[in-house]
């Protein structure tokens, strides 16, 4: 919007045109989505799109639309179907099969975080859910950094991490079983950390439901939770705090003390 009034102002761009082109503002209607055209402005990012019970023509003309207005798109929880239709329609997409997950970047880099995410992923089994994480961190601009298979089971694996740990601005810990990890990374850290309780384990886990009860009555201070298998709400929250006023402040003051631009 920004640029299209500066290009009115510029004599670039008349003004009935420059109204027919806000037509599509705030959002745009489908036969089967209304896209949010304006997310970007209040929440720093575009519309993501949640690909399951779409069909692929619908997942396809989505992307489409959002990548028009040059905003790159993040589609999760797609198909195999959809995830080769996105990649033979955008080539430059990058597809994650095990966080079924398909990403281009818009024609703006998203702003830059402050500090990096560390994903700290308490078995294999739990990967699919850390790449989900993953993926939807490094969309919305982050750097991410990853601790693999440290789960309680041989705590001193994690132990021996300990420099990585604190590095991190948030950490994302990803567990299922019993669900422990969080509270020991809990205690670990000062930063941020956000508990993904994931759907692994065996009957008494109750398809997540025991590591959600875990990570909710977590005895480490500071210990947020989201839903089962919600590796993108993870991120999205952890992006919150890598992107919030005070941490671009931070970065500012810092780079003003180093001498950087």
């Amino acid at each position: 919007m920004l640029s299209l009034l500066e290009k009115v102002a510029a004599g670039l761009v008349a003004p009935d045109d420059a109204v027919e082109a806000l037509a599509t503002e705030p959002f745009e209607s489908l036969p089967y989505a209304t896209l949010d055209h304006h997310r970007a402005l209040r929440q720093g990012h575009p519309e993501v799109v949640f690909g399951a019970g779409k069909t692929v023509e619908q997942v396809v003309e989505i992307a489409e639309r959002l990548s028009a207005r040059g905003d790159g798109f993040l589609v999760t929880r797609t198909e195999p179907e959809a995830q080769r239709a996105l990649a033979d329609r955008f080539p430059a997409a990058v597809v994650n099969q095990a966080a079924r997950t398909v990403r281009m970047a818009g024609h703006e880099p998203p702003p830059p975080a402050d500090g990096s995410i560390l994903i700290v992923t308490a078995g294999t089994s739990d990967l699919p859910v850390a790449e989900e994480a993953s993926e939807t961190a490094i969309a919305l601009g982050n750097r991410v950094m990853r601790l693999t298979d440290v789960g309680v089971a041989g705590i001193h694996r994690l132990l021996t991490r300990a420099e990585e740990l604190r590095s991190a601005r948030v950490v994302i810990v990803v567990a299922g079983m019993d669900g422990a990890l969080p509270s020991v990374v809990g205690g670990l850290v000062s930063a941020p950390v956000i508990a993904v309780p994931t759907s692994v384990g065996y009957g008494a886990a109750f398809g997540g439901v025991a590591p959600l009860l875990t990570a909710l009555n977590s005895c480490a201070a500071g210990v947020t939770v989201v839903n089962i298998d919600n590796g993108f709400g993870a991120a999205v929250a952890a992006s919150r705090i890598t992107h919030s006023p005070a941490a671009a402040h931070r970065g500012s003051s810092a780079a003003q003390e180093s001498g950087r631009p």
